[in-house]
């Protein structure tokens, strides 16, 4: 038996994950786990916190010299993250 609307799997899960607003809790922990992969595991290890928000990363560096090395590549590192990804999900990112 064939059915007309059928879906994969793998587009019901997008899907019920947007439906219950948990999509940018799985991109984050994506983030998470490719940051030290863009970065380098040394400057990675600076990083003491994450979290996105409205579509912004918001990371905490405990190296001012490292942070503002890092505030003058966001936008590179905004594009690398959104190409690792396969979707856009960061405008911007904001160091602290």
């Amino acid at each position: 038996m064939l059915r007309k609307n059928a879906q994969s799997v793998g587009d019901i899960i997008k899907q019920a994950l947007k439906n219950r607003n948990l999509e940018s809790k799985v991109f984050e922990q994506k983030i998470l786990r490719i940051w030290p992969e863009i970065l380098g595991d040394d400057i990675a290890s600076y990083t003491e916190q994450m979290f996105v928000k409205n579509k912004i990363l918001y990371v905490k560096i405990n190296s001012s010299v490292i942070r503002n090395e890092l505030y003058m590549c966001r936008t590179r590192l905004a594009d690398t993250i959104n190409q690792k990804l396969g979707t856009h999900v960061i405008d911007n990112i904001i160091f602290r």
